[in-house]
C-alpha cells in the first residue's frame, strides 16, 4: 500500500522545493524575520498561508485548540502559546499579532457540551473560552457564530495583560487584529472597534482593530478600555 506522506515528502523535495532553493537559503543566512504573530485554531479547515497569501518566512505561526490566549500568571509551567507570543514579541519583535477564529469551530460547540472524561487537557483548555459563551443551553447557529466571535476578543482582551504586548501596544509598535473566518464563505470578517463588530473583510477599510486602543489620535481626551467602550480619558 503506498505511503501517502511519504509520496508528499519526496514531491516537495523534487518539485516544489526547487522552484523556491534561493527563498529558502536567504531565511537560512539571513535568519527569520516575520511581521505577523498568527494565532489560529488547529482546524484543518484554517490554511493561513491561503488566507493571507503568505510564504515562507511571512508569518510565525501557532495553534491550538480554539485559538485560544492562556492568561499570564506567570506560573512558569508548559504553556506552548504563551511561549510563542513571548519568543515572537521579544526576539521576533514581530509588528502584528492576529488571533483567527472560525465559523463551525469545535472548540467553540464543546463549550456548550460534554467532554470526554478522559480529555483532562481538553476540559481544562476550553475554559479559555467559557467566557465568551452565551446563556442558552442548545445554541443555535447565530448563537455559535456570536461565541466565536466573542472569543476571538477576549483572546484580544487577554493578550493585553501579556506586559510585552501590553508595552509596544501602548507605544505604538505591535497591533492586535481578531478575525473570524466563516468557512463556506471564504471570507474572513476582521473586528472593527470604530464600527462595533466584526466587518466582512470585502467591505472593511482595515485589516482589523483590536479592542484596545491608547487614546483617540483624533481626540486625546478619549481612551478606549478592554471592552473597547469609549471613556472619559
Amino acid at each position: 500500500m503506498p505511503d501517502e506522506l511519504l509520496e508528499r515528502l519526496r514531491r516537495f523535495h523534487d518539485d516544489a522545493f526547487p522552484t523556491q532553493r534561493s527563498l529558502f537559503r536567504h531565511l537560512v543566512d539571513d535568519g527569520q524575520h516575520p511581521t505577523t504573530l498568527f494565532i489560529g485554531c488547529s482546524d484543518s479547515r484554517l490554511v493561513p498561508y491561503l488566507l493571507t497569501g503568505a510564504g515562507p518566512g511571512e508569518l510565525f505561526l501557532v495553534r491550538n485548540v480554539g485559538a485560544f490566549v492562556p492568561p499570564w500568571d506567570q506560573s512558569e509551567g508548559f504553556h506552548g502559546t504563551a511561549a510563542a507570543i513571548e519568543f515572537a514579541v521579544l526576539n521576533l519583535e514581530v509588528r502584528r499579532i492576529v488571533v483567527c477564529g472560525h465559523s463551525h469551530c469545535g472548540a467553540i460547540r464543546a463549550l456548550y457540551g460534554e467532554v470526554p472524561p478522559q480529555a483532562q487537557n481538553l476540559r481544562c483548555w476550553l475554559e479559555l473560552g467559557r467566557e465568551a459563551a452565551l446563556p442558552v443551553a442548545e445554541p443555535g447557529a447565530e448563537a455559535l457564530r456570536r461565541t466565536e466571535q466573542r472569543a476571538v476578543v477576549l483572546q484580544l482582551e487577554r493578550l493585553m495583560d501579556y506586559p510585552m504586548v501590553r508595552e509596544r501596544v501602548e507605544a505604538r509598535t505591535l497591533t492586535l487584529h481578531g478575525w473570524h473566518y466563516v468557512i463556506e464563505d471564504g471570507e474572513v470578517h476582521v473586528f472593527d472597534i470604530g464600527r462595533g463588530g466584526f466587518v466582512p473583510a470585502s467591505a472593511a477599510d482595515n485589516a482589523g482593530t483590536a479592542p484596545y486602543l491608547l487614546g483617540d489620535p483624533d481626540d486625546p481626551s478619549r481612551t478606549l478600555d478592554a471592552s473597547g467602550v469609549p471613556s472619559a480619558g
